[in-house]
């Protein structure tokens, strides 16, 4: 269905982010004094146009919830014919509102944050940046548009990444997410090519399908190239969303400035991956194997990000290693299928507010603690650090599942979705998710209280205090949306909402306030936490981190992650191409060169006959004929 009324304007979305950001690069310098007002301005008049197609949505019938703005024609050669489009449908409008509205709340707390920085108007241009080519990737019209955008992502994450990039922990952090997501982007680059050449198209209304049904080409696809352009998509989706094998990047981002941990680590680009999964269910549903993958993957990670969160005393690291974990939790429920597509969006959307909430309040005690991340050389943040304590503490139980909170109602979901899948595969990835449950909840308390509670360990020189209003502000926002939003989606009809995408469950699945994988869950839940109160609560936390079991030092080096890389990857790489080099140089450049060197000294060999003197010649000419007349005399006697 075509768009008309406010969501024929969506290119708006689009257009106002990466307009700031077009102003604020080629403006240079001048724009310095009020960049950053222009690049907040830019993201909540996005955010704006975002409420205002979302209202009008609602007064929808559902079947009219899908719309489709045509811009131009970006190929038309033959049969082959993509355009420019943009869809306008209940999952697409999800993640517009979380993405413009987190991420102006983020534009707003960086006001603050990078107050000092030279180069803040720059940092502003990046993030609309970012904002404007993530929008354009969740409301692309066909595969190719939303490539552009999956592109565009990677291009901002690497220039945020690397922002300040006189650090040579940030450069090297920058190009490996750039190297490692382009591992991941051939996936979809793959998965794009094989739905061309099946389909001759890749367009989503003619491969998916144009409503909840789901009658699209991809319903007549034969297992095995439903398997194959699965596994392509979910390779795509791990590069993205920093799933197994593609999770060495998401660390060492953390060498960017906190607010951009927070852009892509919440409500950004690790959930693109989630995205592209569930907006092509009806590809994965063709194939059992690749939704079982699709589950293995996020089940392996979940618990991955889980431990890697245990060993880390760098607050930004911990908080990584969770949203590893979390983005788990969403491509288990996707793998899931019906109910799960419901359950993986709402923990994202509410995953997108605690865990903002978690890196910007991060970022909030660095800010009082002189850019300090070791949580080593904290403690007693609570007395000094009022708002940001307090914040802080919701999104953390949020996070860890306390009842009535956000993560509660949705995480709890996943993990009863993936009982019900039933069999021995149910079984042991609802345990997963449990044990995951539990292990959240003992690294987010030791966070916790390594940092605001204690003794205080910081040196004298150091001077906590409150961050300023500017600060501040988002995140209370955001604290409500930690209260909040989980249970808004899960009991106000989101399930619903999302019909026409996902379509209907199988069976009816409502919400239940009391079940036995919540009962499992939130004993674990306390498990967690008091140990880890038994371990950083009640005693002394020391200054310098003990050297620890085999778990912990390997939790440290996140489960040797770039270990298994370098050896399977790097160095095999690097002996190759010394090998090329090798036989570059001393055989195809090895022979060339012997050839032109026998050529030349044979030449000069054979120059050195012609000596210009006619004795020689007289001489050469006479044993010439010498051996002719021996020749014949030889062939008349035989």
């Amino acid at each position: 269905m075509k768009a008309e009324g406010v969501q024929a304007a969506s290119w708006l979305l689009i257009a106002l982010p990466l307009a700031g950001a077009a102003i604020l690069l080629l403006g240079g310098r001048r724009t310095d004094r009020w960049g950053h007002l222009l690049g907040v301005a830019m993201s909540v008049a996005s955010f704006a146009v975002g409420c205002a197609m979302f209202v009008q949505m609602l007064g929808y019938d559902a079947e009219e919830r899908r719309r489709t703005l045509h811009l131009w024609d970006y190929i038309d050669t033959g049969t082959f014919k993509v355009g420019m489009d943009l869809l306008v449908d209940p999952l697409s409008i999800s993640f517009v509102l979380l993405i413009t509205g987190v991420g102006s709340l983020i534009h707003v707390y960086s006001i603050g944050y990078m107050a000092d920085d030279p180069d803040r108007r720059r940092f502003f241009a990046y993030l609309n940046l970012f904002v404007a080519a993530m929008l354009l990737l969740v409301l692309g019209g066909n595969y190719l548009v939303t490539f552009i955008g999956w592109e565009g992502v990677g291009l901002a994450s690497y220039l945020l990444i690397g922002f300040w990039q006189y650090k040579p922990t940030a450069a090297t952090a920058a190009k490996k997410a750039f190297v490692v997501n382009r591992v991941g982007d051939l996936g979809l680059i793959l998965a794009i090519a094989l739905m061309f050449q099946t389909f001759g198209t890749v367009g989503f209304d003619q491969v998916l399908g144009e409503g909840a049904e789901h009658a699209g080409l991809a319903s007549r696809l034969g297992t095995g190239t439903a398997t194959a352009m699965g596994l392509l998509l979910l390779l795509g989706a791990c590069g993205k969303s920093a799933q197994l094998p593609l999770q060495s990047w998401l660390l060492d981002a953390m060498e960017g400035p906190t607010p951009v941990s927070a852009l892509i680590h919440a409500a950004t680009m690790v959930t693109a991956g989630v995205y592209l999964i569930v907006r092509s269910a009806p590809i994965f549903e063709m194939s059992d194997t690749a939704q079982l993958v699709v589950t293995i993957v996020g089940a392996a990670t979940l618990l991955a990000g889980a431990i890697i969160g245990c060993g880390k005393d760098d607050i930004k690291k911990a908080l990584a290693g969770s949203t590893m974990s979390q983005i788990g939790y969403m491509h288990l429920a996707a793998g899931l299928g019906r109910p799960g597509y419901v359950f993986a969006i709402a923990h994202l959307i509410a995953h997108g507010f605690f865990k903002a909430g978690l890196f910007l309040g991060a970022g909030s005690v660095m800010h009082g603690m002189k850019d300090d991340v070791n949580m080593r050389h904290y403690g007693a943040l609570r007395a000094t650090m009022v708002v940001t304590y307090a914040t802080f503490g919701l999104g953390y139980l949020a996070i860890i599942g306390f009842p009535g909170l956000s993560g509660w109602f949705t995480k709890d979901g996943i993990i009863e979705a993936a009982f019900d899948k039933g069999g021995t595969s149910g079984a042991v990835l609802g345990t997963c998710a449990l044990v995951g449950a539990g292990i959240t909840a003992y690294y987010m308390s030791r966070v916790m209280f390594m940092t605001f509670f204690g003794e205080q360990r910081w040196e004298d020189g150091v001077h906590p205090h409150e961050s300023p209003k500017v600060m501040t502000v988002p995140l209370m926002l955001l604290a409500v949306g930690s209260i909040f939003a989980g249970g808004f989606l899960v009991l106000g009809g989101f399930s619903d909402f999302l019909e026409p995408v996902t379509g209907a469950p199988e069976h009816e699945h409502s919400f239940k306030w009391i079940t036995l994988p919540g009962i499992a869950t939130f004993v674990l839940m306390i498990i967690g936490a008091g140990i880890a109160w038994r371990q950083y609560g009640s005693r002394k936390v020391p200054r310098e981190a003990p050297a620890g079991s085999f778990v912990t030092v390997a939790a440290r080096r996140d489960l040797y992650g770039d270990a298994l890389n370098e050896s399977l990857l790097m160095r095999p790489g690097q002996w190759l191409t010394r090998l090329a080099v090798w036989f570059d140089g001393r055989g195809v450049d090895g022979a060339v060169n012997g050839l032109a060197a026998g050529i030349g000294g044979s030449s000069g060999r054979v120059r050195r006959i012609q000596t210009g003197f006619a004795r020689s010649y007289a001489l050469s000419m006479f044993f010439g004929a010498a051996l002719v007349v021996a020749a014949l005399l030889v062939v008349n006697v035989s």
